[in-house]
Order: structure tokens, then sequence, then C-alpha cells
């Protein structure tokens, strides 16, 4: 069943332990406001601990996934009420895309159609990105004469190679999805069709692995690229260790059923979760 959020700009369902999480302002593409953005993060926090929830998949409903900041309602707006409000409003925006990136359960992007400018920062939030063929990308910001805000200039460099991220921040001009996967903005490009399916089959994946440790894997991954290496050396011995002391069966159990029961390999899969424990 389709639940809305308070002010009806987020809808979401939970299904198979899959949190299907859409931006619900199609008539706007799906542009972000700051109701949007309250809402948003009232739901995530409403998922993030529930037990029948594995896996969030952001999207958008209707035609787009998000085309960034709402131009009328997050900038004239809220910048006629003072530096005050604008202050509130990108405290709101990137208080919610923190929140994913550094959320309890894994995340997919599933973008369906448009996403521009300050779209990027929860496309950078969520673990894992999808595309549509069909979807259409850009930093269009210096189209009409400002930098790429809301953190996608941040976003252009951590994903892109350096040639490519000042080509994409600099010219304006949009990028399929196909593109958008061989540059790195997106995991995977495929046909609008297909995409939905496609995304389930990872959730499904996901759903399937020790959650303790994805959690400690995923948020590994974006602690370590800012550290040395032996600094990150020394954060993921301190992060083993804390997984193990929240969960230190689940690792014995994989070990289990791989020495002693011989009944998975780590190379070809995840082991079972549901088996019995010795």
């Amino acid at each position: 069943m389709t639940e809305l959020s308070s002010n009806g700009v987020v809808s979401y369902a939970v299904e198979d332990r899959i949190a299907w999480v859409n931006f619900n302002r199609p008539d706007k593409r799906n542009c972000m406001s700051p109701t949007l953005n309250r809402d948003m993060m009232e739901v995530l926090d409403s998922l993030e601990y529930r037990d029948d929830v594995g896996v969030l998949v952001l999207s958008g409903e209707g035609t787009a996934w998000s085309a960034g900041m709402d131009l009328k309602e997050y900038f004239r707006e809220t910048e006629a009420k003072g530096l005050g409000a604008t202050r509130a409003a990108q405290r709101e925006s990137y208080g919610w895309w923190r929140r994913l990136r550094w959320y309890q359960k894994p995340t997919i992007a599933m973008v369906n159609g448009w996403c521009f400018g300050g779209g990027y920062g929860p496309l950078f939030a969520c673990d894992l990105a999808f595309a549509a063929d069909e979807a259409q990308f850009g930093l269009s910001e210096i189209n009409w004469g400002i930098l790429p805000g809301g953190g996608a200039t941040k976003v252009a460099v951590e994903l892109l190679p350096f040639r490519k991220a000042m080509y994409h921040a600099m010219m304006g001009e949009n990028i399929d999805g196909p593109t958008a996967a061989a540059w790195g903005l997106v995991n995977e490009s495929l046909p609008l069709a297909e995409l939905k399916g496609r995304v389930m089959e990872v959730a499904k994946v996901l759903l399937a692995k020790n959650p303790v440790a994805l959690k400690a894997t995923k948020d590994a991954v974006r602690r370590v690229g800012v550290l040395s290496y032996d600094d990150a050396e020394d954060y993921l011995i301190r992060a083993q260790e804390a997984a193990n002391s929240f969960d230190n069966e689940g690792r014995k159990e994989g070990i289990r059923q791989f020495i002693d029961a011989k009944s998975f390999k780590p190379g070809l899969g995840a082991y079972d979760l549901a088996a019995p424990r010795a």
C-alpha cells in the first residue's frame, strides 16, 4: 500500500522488505522544495529502523527523478525571507542527503528520468545507482548564471574523472543514461522498461547479505576515500571490531557454513542467514 508524507510530496511503499520511496511532485518534475526536504527527512526517519525494511530505493513519480531545486520556492521565495530562511532551507536539504549517505540500510537510486543540479546530492547519497537509458543528467546551473550548488560540484569531482567533471560543470550540456554509466555517475544504464526489474534483482541480492556487514562496508567505502592508507588501515581494523561486537555470531556462522557445513562458497554468494545455527 502506497503512503504519503505529511504534505504529500513524498510517496512510499514497503514490499518484500524493499522500501520504494519516491519524490512526488511529478507536475514539477520532482523539484525539491523546502517542504519536500522536510517530508523526505520524515520518511527516512520512519523507515530507517523498521524490521520489515532491508533496502531503500529512491526514485521519482512520473517522468522525472528530480530536476533539482525548485527555483521559485527554494530560491526566490526563501531568499525573500532573508538569510536566516536561506540557511534553514540549506540545512534541511543538505540534512536529509547527509542522513541518506550514512543510512542504516543499503540504498539504491533508481533514476527513471530527469536528474539535474541539486538532484546530484541524493544521487551521490545513495550507495548504488541505476538509470534508464532515457534519463537525462545535467548541471544546468551555469546556464542561468550560478555555480553548481547543493554539493553537485563535489559529487561531480567524486564520481567523474577531472576532465569530464570540468566539462560537465562548465558546459551545461545534458548526458543520457548510457553516458552517465560510462562516466561513472551511475552503476548501470538500461531501458526504462527493464529498470525496476534490475533494481529489484540487486535489492534482493543485498537482502540476502548480513545487514551489519553491509552497513560497516558502505560506511568504510565512504570514509576511507579521504584517509591516508595508514589511517584507513587503522579505521578498518576498528570498524571490523565494532561490527563483530554488534554481530559476532553472524560472522562465526558464515565461517561455520563454509568450513564445517561446506554449504556455501564466499566467492559465489552469501551464506544462508536463515539456516539454523549450530
